[in-house]
Parts: structure tokens; sequence; C-alpha cells
């Protein structure tokens, strides 16, 4: 049996590591050998500690390659981090020479009718990283969570080029289109504003063109290495926190290890939502909320529980 690496993985190795077996009568490691005298146990406070040595470089990357499963296609080594610092970021984390007009169109950025495609012209086609830095630093993440901004810049880079600037709708304007509509729509505690920001980014990298069910039937690598279930979101998951061991890419290098666990639960939780066989149990969900009077007097929908707000935040990105 195949036992597969932590992260979700789509290229599928079938040389699985041999089991390695003791003649059965052979004694344990290091066990003394029949017929042998004890071995003298000096007393307690005198006992002497096995340091067991660590492996070599090579004998880890050999380690790497036999385990199964442990890569995942898509992710491409580019060349982002080498050349940014933070003197030569530019103010919307994008170069641009039409930085003017760039600066009047983000002054919609906390409205609604934000024109994304402007956005993408006066970017030179940057407007996921242009929109992820510009909310990062409007919302202060980067000082809450102390998010190194060259390391910030070097993922939104990485991730949008992770994109298919081929493919009609899953592309990085899409996601930045719907990080963008998730910003305004946040009012939250910041770690699930960076959570649902981060998702909202993630959501589609790395899309072929095609759905889930074409990828199921045509027995497709990613099908058969999800076993059919949220083959595409789980793996833009596995994408998405993939790039974040890139080279000064971990955005969340200074978040304590809970903070970490809590915000992947609710990212993972959230991409797993945008699949489209689940959308209309999503929508009876929230029909049923609006129905029980779940509402402010202002009209304002109460997100008052965990299920709630991730059905209401990746049940509409699409």
């Amino acid at each position: 049996m195949l036992i597969p690496c932590r992260h979700p993985l789509n290229a599928l190795s079938l040389n699985a590591r041999p089991l390695h077996t003791h003649p059965l009568n052979a004694p344990p490691v290091g066990a003394p050998a029949l017929n042998a005298p004890p071995p003298c146990t000096p007393p307690p406070d005198k006992q002497t500690e096995v340091e067991i040595p660590s492996p070599t470089p090579k004998e880890r990357e050999k380690k790497r390659r036999q385990q199964p499963m442990c890569h995942i296609s898509g992710v491409k080594k580019l060349p982002h981090g080498c050349s940014l610092t933070n003197c030569s970021i530019p103010r919307f984390g994008v170069k641009s020479d039409q930085e003017e007009l760039l600066g009047k169109e983000l002054d919609n950025l906390n409205k609604w009718g934000l024109n994304i495609f402007r956005v993408s012209e006066y970017s030179n086609n940057r407007s996921l990283s242009c929109i992820m830095y510009t909310i990062f630093q409007e919302r202060e993440l980067v000082k809450t969570f102390k998010i190194p901004v060259d390391t910030l810049l070097t993922y939104t880079l990485t991730l949008e080029d992770h994109y298919h600037a081929d493919v009609a709708y899953h592309n990085s304007l899409h996601a930045a289109d719907v990080m963008q509509s998730t910003h305004v729509l946040l009012s939250t505690p910041a770690l699930d504003i960076l959570a649902a920001l981060f998702a909202a980014a993630i959501h589609d990298v790395d899309h072929p063109g095609v759905s889930n069910q074409f990828l199921i039937n045509t027995n497709s690598e990613l099908a058969l290495m999800y076993n059919d279930e949220s083959v595409l979101e789980n793996h833009h998951l596995a994408v998405g926190f993939k790039l974040l061991q890139e080279e000064n890419c971990d955005i969340f290098q200074n978040l304590s290890k809970r903070q970490r666990q809590t915000l992947r639960k609710m990212v993972i939780d959230m991409v797993l939502a945008t699949d489209m066989s689940k959308h209309m149990s999503l929508l009876a969900d929230l029909k049923t909320m609006v129905e029980t009077k779940k509402v402010t007097s202002s009209g304002v929908l109460l997100l008052d529980n965990y299920t709630d707000r991730i059905q209401v935040w990746g049940g509409g990105w699409g």
C-alpha cells in the first residue's frame, strides 16, 4: 500500500519503498551475541547516551526521492525573489508606467464596482499581485502578522505566474476580482481576514480550464490522485500551500503554530466549498439562514458560527 506525503499531490509514483525485514531468528540490531557474557551496565548516573548520526545531505535527498507521490505538478521555479528589496518595491507592488491612473482605480478598492480590467491594464497584467499586495497593506496584515514585504511580493508574483493566462475564466484576473470582492465583504477578526483573502487568491491557481467531471471521465492523474473528490479544488490548495515553500515565499513565517494550523484549516474549508457540485447544497443552507431571520435590523446576514462563515465566503467564488 502506498502512503501519501503530508501534502495533497498530483504526480503519482509507483515506486514504493521496499520493506526491510530481519531474518526470523536474528537478534535485534545491537543485541549481544548468543552465549556472550552479559555486558557491564554502568550506574544510572554514569550511563552514556547513544548519539544517532544525522543523515548526510545526499542521504536526505535520496530518501526524499524515494518517497512516493511527493511532487506537485504545475509548481515552477521562478526568479522573483532575487531582485526584490524594500527600497525597490513600487507603491502598489508592481511596476507600472501608469501609476497615477492605477492609483485612481485603486481609490475604489474598498467599494463595489472596482474596474478590475483597468487595474490589469495599468499594472501590466499583474492585477492579482497588485490587488493582493495593496489589500494586505490597506488592512495592515503585513504589520499585524509581521509579513516581510519582499516575501509578500515574491509570493504574489509567483502565485500569479501559476495561473494560466490562456484559460478564459479561471485566470489571475478572476482571482484578483474575487479577492477584492472578499475584501469588501469582510468585517471579522484579523486571522479570519488573512485566511479568507489568501483562500481567494489561491482558489483557482494552476486551473487547466476543464471541469472536475472532465478530469474524472478522462482518468486524469489529478482525478486518480484525489480519488475523484473535489479534484481541482484539492489541487489548487496543494499548489497554493506548496508555493509557500519556495525561496522567500513563506508569508506566514511569523505566525504561531496555532495560528498557522487555524489558518490552514479555514483556507482548506473555503477552497473546498468552491466545488460546484456542492453549490446547490450551499445555496439551500444560505436560503435557510435568510428564512430563519438570521439577519440584523439593518438587513446584514449574521455569520456567527464557523460553518456559516466558511459557506458564505467560499461558496460564492466559483
